[in-house]
């Protein structure tokens, strides 16, 4: 299929930047993108564990659900999961599991045995606990990869926002869930958007997947997508913004750094408007 790519960048590490004119184009993209990942996984595994996230990602995905791709990818190989979750009920607003049910899962035919959603019955604590425990067990089988340098879950594709400020899944600029090491899944009760109880992959986990793609739109998300670059770079850039303590809000996103995969930024025109500002650091891709 053809690229309508306005522009691709390559940065000095294992991460990509491409930025589009449309939400069109960006859509017909990321379909491709997750299509080829699809291919490669159960080709080599056997099956492709991907994990989602909530807010307009979803809606990005919508050319999976139709022609060529909800016709010829092996959906009984899909195996769903969700980077961040709403401690909600699974028929709620806000719940993420519903918005995709909605938006993508209805459309197309992934196996109802396939989709790993929270414990909506559970305090937030406890469906944290049991999200990691079911994760284990995948590893264990090997449904989701394992990483060869921790004993991370290697998923072959997390699907990442951004928020304007900065925030990937549910790990908010300075929250001490940044910190976790040893665990794979977490949960916070004190997020700044509401809801205010989500629970959340930790950073080893997404930094340990095959492919992470974060897909960020608006001008609002222009600082943060540039600092964020910037990280991949290794460049020293100035952060977003300081909070009202005065201390710097560095971007969770800016942590994304696959440890052995690749990650690919997905971006609007208006949320890419800083890059050309970022001391030329980024080599311009020819051919799209």
């Amino acid at each position: 299929m053809e690229s309508e790519i306005m522009a691709s960048y390559e940065t000095k590490q294992n991460c990509e930047i491409r930025v589009f004119e449309s939400s069109d184009e960006m859509a017909t993209d990321l379909a491709e993108f997750i299509s080829q990942a699809s291919e490669i996984s159960v080709k080599e595994r056997g099956c492709f564990a991907i994990a989602l996230s909530g807010g307009p990602l979803v809606r990005h995905m919508r050319k999976l659900c139709e022609a060529p791709y909800n016709k010829t990818l092996d959906w009984s190989k899909w195996y769903i999961f969700w980077a961040e979750e709403r401690a909600v009920a699974k028929n709620h607003a806000e719940s993420n599991y519903k918005l995709t049910k909605e938006e993508f899962l209805s459309k197309v035919p992934i196996l109802n045995g396939h989709v790993y959603s929270i414990n909506d019955n559970a305090t937030v604590e406890e469906a944290a606990s049991d999200y990691e425990f079911v994760m284990r067990q995948l590893v264990k089988v090997r449904t989701v990869g394992v990483s060869e340098s921790n004993d991370c879950p290697r998923f072959d594709l997390v699907l990442l926002n951004i928020g304007p400020d900065g925030h990937v899944a549910s790990l908010f600029p300075n929250h001490p869930a940044l910190e976790l090491k040893g665990d794979w899944v977490t949960y916070i009760t004190d997020s700044p958007e509401p809801p205010p109880e989500r629970i959340t992959f930790t950073l080893p986990v997404i930094n340990s997947a095959s492919s992470v793609a974060i897909v960020a739109t608006g001008e609002d998300r222009a600082r943060a997508v540039s600092f964020s670059v910037s990280a991949c770079q290794d460049q020293e850039e100035e952060g977003p913004a300081d909070d009202d303590a005065g201390t710097t809000m560095i971007p969770p996103a800016s942590m994304v750094q696959p440890t052995d995969g690749k990650l690919v930024w997905f971006l609007d025109e208006a949320a890419a408007s800083s890059l050309e500002a970022s001391n030329g650091a980024c080599e311009h891709q020819e051919g799209y």
